[in-house]
């Protein structure tokens, strides 16, 4: 009996059984608050809160400016590899302006006069994703009794689900431009004179959300006013669009398709390493919902390609969701300069993307 327990106890076996860890780990629901974390989180990052324009206006600026310009010259070009090269430049450009969304959500309305009205003329509208799909949407992700849960609009267990689900939910992205440009130039417009269709597109057509559960509630007040106008632009820009494509021809819209499925993809493969996506349904502590999120920081490679506009550092701005993108990395730097390695605040960073999409695989296969 003794010698038995040995056995069961030792190093060896331990190894050989992960799984048992695993099983040893506390519920996320479980994880009691690092309430010292918190505090230094908002106490050493005072002085770098605050947006600024300089940086936002020309940040978001370029990007657009290079991203329709790479597209353009990816139309023009005759050669193929010569336009494979300007469609990925465009993709990449265009990715790193539209995220500029995820910071309209955060951002106080007076921080960036003009700001939103810029940013949804320049390239919301254009690429039939207006900040309405997420305003109202990306902060119930950040509520406190519902990150993680089914009334969660940006979250999905993938860590617990089939291992087929990972490349069925990054692949379906690929469709994205297809499915706007139908839902403005038909479905809006048709919505106008079919209520009950209006209602149907606005609850589960009218968000960027992944829980398929989730349904949204009609507008309301100064935001309804705001959805009308950026509805009306999306419908008439889809329209043009269409009516210019049928009359001179499909190729420059095929291209512009390709490049905006190219730039969604990337976006998914993103949001599938944003989090570890371990919870089950239970509401989270913020310390959970921090440690069930992702920093790639330096020396990862690459991160600021993929997870552009600060989303390298998700985990950290789930802590302070109100910091502009611009002052996480000095946050971060802080912070754990604060804590040090083996801290909470350290077992959110992760070394690079390829390393938390084998974990991610790796649990899909673990948990059946």
């Amino acid at each position: 009996m003794i010698a038995q327990e040995a056995i069961d106890r030792s190093p060896q076996t331990a190894r050989e059984t992960p799984l048992s860890r695993e099983a040893a780990r506390p519920r996320s629901s479980e994880i009691p608050d690092d309430k010292a974390m918190l505090r230094a989180a908002v106490e050493l990052t005072r002085d770098i809160s605050e947006a600024r324009p300089g940086i936002y206006w020309p940040d978001m600026l370029v990007s657009a400016v290079v991203g329709y310009g790479a597209l353009a010259a990816a139309i023009l070009v005759e050669n193929t590899w010569a336009m494979v090269a300007f469609g990925l430049l465009s993709a990449l450009a265009l990715y790193r302006a539209l995220l500029f969304i995820h910071e309209l959500t955060h951002i106080h309305r007076d921080a960036l006069p003009g700001f939103r009205f810029a940013w949804n003329l320049l390239v919301g509208i254009p690429m039939l994703i207006p900040s309405l799909m997420y305003e109202g949407v990306h902060t119930i992700h950040h509520t406190r009794t519902r990150y993680g849960t089914v009334e969660d609009p940006e979250y999905l267990p993938l860590a617990l689900m089939k291992p087929w689900s990972l490349p069925v939910f990054a692949l379906t992205a690929i469709l994205l431009p297809v499915a706007l440009l139908i839902r403005s130039a038909v479905l809006v417009p048709l919505g106008a004179v079919i209520p009950p269709l209006r209602k149907l597109v606005w609850g589960r057509a009218s968000a960027l959300a992944i829980n398929p559960q989730f349904t949204r509630r009609p507008p309301e007040g100064k935001f309804a006013r705001m959805v009308f106008w950026q509805e009306v632009g999306c419908s008439v820009w889809a329209i043009a669009v269409l009516a210019a494509s049928y009359a001179y021809g499909w190729r420059p819209l095929l291209i512009a398709l390709c490049v905006v499925s190219l730039t969604a993809f990337l976006n998914q493969v993103r949001t599938l390493v944003a989090h570890l996506w371990e919870n089950d349904g239970d509401a989270m502590t913020v310390t959970a919902q921090y440690l069930d999120s992702v920093n790639v920081p330096p020396p990862a490679k690459f991160s600021e390609l993929w997870a552009p506009v600060g989303l390298r550092y998700h985990a950290l701005h789930h802590l302070l969701p109100s910091m502009p993108y611009h002052s996480l990395a000095e946050a971060h730097r802080r912070l754990a300069a604060e804590f040090g390695s083996g801290s909470t605040y350290a077992k959110a960073n992760y070394p690079g993307l390829m390393p938390l999409l084998g974990r991610l695989a790796r649990s899909t296969m673990g948990s059946h």
